[in-house]
């Protein structure tokens, strides 16, 4: 269940006790089903709830539910409401932990204080995936949780970036790390710290043998530095280009997409009706070179020279791949495709 739903069920029911399921569906906008699976979860969290069927019935919070929290101030309820409504612990396996955390505080917390957090609820959301990206798959995490907590070793199928297949490999695991919602297990492997995308272990297991790192850096340390390593692993090129005005808010955004680590595009020449000139650093020069291919005119590659070598060759290769046929629009179908 939704951790800022959780909230509002459970600041409802501090205040009323005894409503009906109807009730609570109105004020939180959901179906009553929706309310009885929520009030299910609470009570398999260990929150003294439940629900009363028939005339005069309804949900009901227990009054023995006496958890303290009475010096919790505003911010400090908002600090740690927010944070409750990111899907990460959910991931790790740690929902119902959660659950009944959060019911525990918010029954004797300061009305002020949950007034507070539910306000910026209202107003606050965290979307932690990329831009036209695919939410990560990860049903491995809660056994790294694990793992990591008991301090053992793994051995993981996993499927690289590089490779059409999964190769198997046996690790010393140091930490998971949640970076922009991609999760990447940091470990040992023969003796080398490498990072490890989640998604990408296609099977686990825990082995009975003592996790024994060489690397004993604090993780944040560790994964600062592999960060570091993969934005700095290709050299930076400087680039100038000219833009035709008409379509430089495009192209400004497809562009910023390839700069270099805290660079950005640096206008060199802006006159009225005439093309813009800008310097940027890019991470890829191939690819700069196939923007360049596929926007001329309105794109055009100035410096360096060597670079418009390349982009002139692969206009020629793409010609030569994608020769004009007579074929009224169609596409001609490889053989092989009618297997």
């Amino acid at each position: 269940m939704r951790a800022d739903r959780l909230l509002r069920l459970l600041m409802l029911l501090q205040r009323h006790r005894h409503v009906t399921a109807a009730w609570l569906a109105g004020e939180l906008e959901v179906s009553e089903r929706t309310v009885l699976r929520d009030m299910e979860a609470l009570a398999a969290a260990g929150v003294p709830v439940y629900t009363e069927r028939g005339r005069g019935g309804g949900c009901v919070l227990l009054e023995g539910f006496t958890t303290r929290a009475t010096g919790l101030t505003p911010g400090e309820a908002q600090a740690l409401f927010t944070w409750a409504s990111r899907e990460s612990l959910a991931q790790l396996g740690l929902g119902p932990e959660l659950t009944s955390a959060l019911a525990k505080i918010a029954a004797t917390a300061p009305s002020a204080a949950i007034d507070s957090a539910e306000a910026l609820g209202e107003t606050v959301h965290a979307d932690r995936r990329r831009w036209f990206a695919a939410e990560d798959d990860v049903p491995w995490l809660p056994a790294l949780r694990q793992a990591l907590g008991r301090h053992r070793r793994l051995s993981v199928e996993y499927t690289s970036a590089e490779s059409a297949g999964a190769k198997q490999r046996t690790l010393d695991p140091i930490g998971i790390v949640d970076h922009s919602g991609r999760w990447y297990l940091i470990a040992e492997h023969r003796g080398s710290v490498r990072s490890y995308r989640v998604s990408r272990i296609s099977d686990l297991q825990v082995l009975d043998q003592p996790a024994a790192p060489q690397d004993t850096r604090a993780l944040s340390e560790i994964w600062a530095e592999l960060r570091s390593a993969l934005e700095n692993s290709q050299q930076r090129l400087s680039v100038l280009v000219s833009v035709a005005p008409e379509r430089a808010g495009v192209l400004r955004r497809l562009l910023s997409m390839q700069l270099a680590t805290g660079t950005r595009i640096e206008t060199v020449d802006e006159r009225p009706g005439e093309p813009l000139l800008w310097r940027l650093s890019v991470r890829q020069s191939a690819v700069i070179a196939a923007m360049a291919v596929m926007n001329a005119p309105d794109l055009m590659v100035l410096e360096p020279v060597w670079l418009q070598g390349e982009i002139r060759d692969g206009a020629r290769r793409a010609l030569a791949a994608y020769p004009q046929r007579a074929s009224h629009g169609r596409n001609p179908v490889p053989s092989w495709a009618h297997d």
